[in-house]
């Protein structure tokens, strides 16, 4: 299937591991070219590597900067398009809110989720929407999480900041569609990623049994009888972003497996 991606910019933030990593890799498969942005130079140059065994360098583009602040988006987007030109579609995977029983919260930790996760979008989103607007087309995937659909008593910050993204998502979809850009939403339940471990951890401490049976414990409950893989939500995120899905914009679709069979 043409995705009609071949020599598209696509910028990911948070593309230097994970999901984003994933989502890099498959875009790249379909002809397109890739800015990644992470906070973490060590990780953008692992991610180069990796990339490059399959890839040409000359599509790749890394650029490190924290997306708490809102200059440090600019200045990286202003580098992504210099060295690949503009960017067509917009993918956010960057940032994770820290999983905390609720007993441990206090009004640093609300904050800092809302920075981690929610501003760390915004900061990129609000200058490349408005650019996307004055040429007429663009698109914006968000990666955002079920955390924002389902509350959890170990995430109530950070699924606070998805929910909010959902709508922020939801908003600008209805606000630019008239000037030729989509946006969307994709919400993974629980996905084989590095950040897993943090989250079971916390329930872990309120549960009172090891991150091992809380793992098990969380597999045996998705009916799909297992964890997405990174490259599972990066193929649902390519297709958001291409030619084929058109008519799509304003959703929050989840990946969970069915745990959480909710009508939307």
């Amino acid at each position: 299937m043409n995705l009609d991606l071949s020599q598209k910019h696509i910028l990911i933030t948070g593309g230097s591991k994970g999901i984003g990593l994933s989502c890099a890799q498959v875009f790249l498969a379909e002809g397109a070219k890739v800015s990644l942005v992470s906070r973490d130079p060590a990780n953008l140059a692992a991610a180069r590597k990796t990339l490059e065994k399959d890839f040409a360098p000359e599509n790749i583009f890394t650029v490190a900067a924290d997306l708490r602040d809102a200059q440090a988006a600019v200045v990286a987007l202003d580098g992504a398009e210099a060295a690949l030109g503009a960017v067509d579609v917009l993918v956010n995977s960057a940032g994770a809110a820290k999983r905390t029983p609720a007993a441990e919260l206090t009004p640093q930790a609300w904050l800092d989720a809302m920075q981690a996760k929610y501003f760390s979008y915004i900061h990129m989103i609000d200058p490349v929407i408005k650019r996307m607007a004055a040429r007429g087309q663009g698109n914006i995937v968000n990666v955002v999480g079920n955390g924002g659909k389902v509350a959890s008593a170990i995430h109530i910050p950070g699924g606070a900041a998805n929910a909010a993204l959902m709508l922020a998502s939801a908003g600008l979809a209805t606000a630019y569609a008239a000037q030729g850009i989509r946006v969307n939403a994709v919400n993974p339940g629980l996905t084989y990623t590095d950040r897993l471990n943090e989250g079971f951890a916390a329930d872990a401490r309120v549960q009172g049994i090891s991150p091992e049976d809380i793992m098990r414990n969380a597999v045996a409950r998705i009916p799909l009888g297992r964890m997405a893989s990174p490259e599972e939500v990066a193929n649902a995120v390519v297709f958001l972003a291409s030619s084929k899905a058109s008519y799509i914009t304003g959703i929050s679709m989840s990946m969970d497996g069915a745990l959480n069979p909710i009508v939307v």
